[in-house]
């Protein structure tokens, strides 16, 4: 069966995640993850790609990012591996692909699903066991968010704008936001929305997708279509 095209809205957020090919590291040491976020730094600029937050794990990776158009994610992401295979392969006397075959991305409900989505990339390292808090962990956006280091891979959204009127007001805000946690059930909803490809959002924001995308969207209903009992012919 083909393979569905990407659901890519342009100027709307995306929640994307990239894994290491049957499951191996993709970052080994420090010098890797400096260089991955050097390339993609640089191929983020030049498609257009607003990156709102982002964690690098040893195996996989996460991004929220508003592209520009429909075709600048995957172009980003391609630049960016066209960089970093050769040159990971190069230094660790391998071959073969790096990445787990394509990208998988969610679009999100920008008002319902935003920060939700940027607390949950930026806790993976505290669930996965890699840090104590956020902050313990280098290879995030989190940093910029809570103030501690201004990180010029992100582009920060209205709705992180929002949280306050001082830069101070909105890094204590986030801040507080993030050390609430994430519900499991939150958890699970993000996770198993962008691993398929779906849309994360309510019934109402994806209906709304089906009608602007013509997509099903939506799942469909199960059974047999409904279909009205045919009339018996009438007696001569």
């Amino acid at each position: 069966m083909a393979r569905l095209p990407r659901l890519i809205i342009p100027n709307q957020p995306h929640h994307l995640i990239q894994r290491g090919n049957n499951r191996q590291p993709i970052f080994r040491e420090e010098i890797d993850y400096q260089r991955f976020l050097a390339w993609l730094k640089e191929a983020a600029r030049f498609y257009e790609v607003a990156i709102h937050a982002y964690v690098l794990m040893p195996n996989h990776l996460h991004l929220l990012a508003t592209p520009s158009d429909n075709a600048g994610l995957a172009l980003m992401m391609q630049k960016v591996g066209r960089f970093y295979v050769p040159w990971f392969n190069h230094k660790y006397e391998r071959s073969g692909g790096l990445f787990e075959g394509r990208f998988r991305t969610s679009l999100i409900d920008t008002e319902h699903y935003f920060l939700a989505c940027s607390r949950y990339i930026e806790l993976n390292p505290v669930r996965a066991g890699l840090a104590a808090g956020p902050l313990d962990y280098p290879w995030s956006s989190y940093a910029h968010h809570a103030g501690v280091r201004a990180d010029g891979i992100v582009t920060d959204h209205l709705l992180y704008w929002g949280l306050g009127n001082t830069p101070f007001q909105r890094e204590a805000a986030y801040t507080e936001l993030v050390m609430q946690g994430i519900p499991q059930e939150e958890v699970d909803f993000l996770t198993t929305s962008v691993l398929k490809n779906q849309p994360l959002g309510s019934d109402a924001f994806k209906a709304e997708l089906e009608r602007k995308t013509k997509r099903q969207i939506l799942p469909a209903k199960r059974g047999r279509p409904f279909r009205e009992p045919i009339p018996p012919l009438p007696q001569a």
